[in-house]
């Protein structure tokens, strides 16, 4: 089996690591403080060492303004292994695109993510598979936990459209980017929608009624950054040169499925949603 070391085990990475362990991978991740067992991202002679065992290297570590930790830190060390590279990107690469669909071929750099731009593309030029996400939900981590906590809210912004990906299909997506070749793929679901859909939809699995409408001008200055770009992404090349296809396609599948988790005797039907959705 593997040996994957992991920049920056966060939730996402977290699963990737549990599923591969599950495989009998020899699995090792970084994080700031060294906290669980793992190892000091500056700890550069047990860092050293893991990345001259790993087969597999995965960097989730977001870039800061002076450029990207991980590379800065190690990309020499990088340059000289023959190890599969990948990192876990954004689709906000990609701007605003004014609803439009966007995939790999799409220009980066020109949304409010310059420096997560820059480290896309430098993980690009070091030979790596970029798993560029959009929204990310799943266990512990999703719009029922945030209808449920009385944290959600719709936003009254007509015509806005996300995608999103369940963590899950991440994994299975990177999965199946050991196989495949260097470049940037959109692991993504097949059907964008708004996000005030997705807090209803979730609602109605909770019986609960959704939560009021708030005026964008009322939202924090990040959230209002993330309401100003406005896209569909598309996963085609994924599913044709990965082979992947997400076991969620759509955010009605992929709660329904977190809802089964919180209260397996629920209905998996839901209430229909109220008539926000655009896909």
């Amino acid at each position: 089996m593997g040996r994957l070391l992991i920049f920056g085990l966060g939730y996402t990475a977290q699963a990737l690591a549990r599923a591969l362990r599950g495989e009998g991978w020899h699995v090792v991740g970084t994080t700031r403080d060294g906290r669980d067992g793992t190892l000091r991202f500056d700890d550069r002679h047990a860092v050293t060492a893991e990345l001259a065992a790993a087969t597999h290297v995965l960097s989730s570590v977001p870039p800061t303004k002076a450029g990207d930790p991980a590379l800065d830190a190690y990309g020499e060390r990088l340059a000289a292994s023959d190890a599969w590279l990948g990192y876990l990107s954004s689709t906000g690469v990609y701007g605003d695109a004014g609803g439009a669909w966007v995939d790999e071929s799409a220009p980066t750099g020109t949304g409010r993510r310059s420096a997560r731009a820059e480290a896309d593309a430098a993980w690009l030029a070091a030979g790596a598979r970029v798993f560029r996400l959009p929204g990310i939900y799943g266990p512990g981590r999703s719009p029922l936990d945030r209808v449920r906590s009385g944290s959600a809210h719709r936003v009254d912004s007509a015509g806005q459209v996300f995608s999103r990906i369940h963590v899950d299909d991440i994994v299975s997506g990177v999965f199946a980017g050991f196989a495949g070749s260097a470049g940037a793929y959109n692991l993504a679901d097949d059907h964008p929608a708004s996000q005030n859909a997705v807090i209803e939809f979730a609602a109605g699995l909770l019986g609960l009624q959704p939560p009021p409408f708030v005026p964008i001008e009322a939202l924090s200055p990040m959230a209002r950054g993330f309401y100003a770009e406005n896209r569909r992404v598309a996963n085609g090349k994924a599913k044709r040169v990965l082979g992947w296809a997400p076991t969620y396609p759509d955010y009605r599948a992929g709660l329904r499925a977190l809802s089964a988790m919180i209260n397996p005797t629920a209905t998996s039907a839901a209430p229909p949603a109220a008539s926000h959705d655009q896909t």
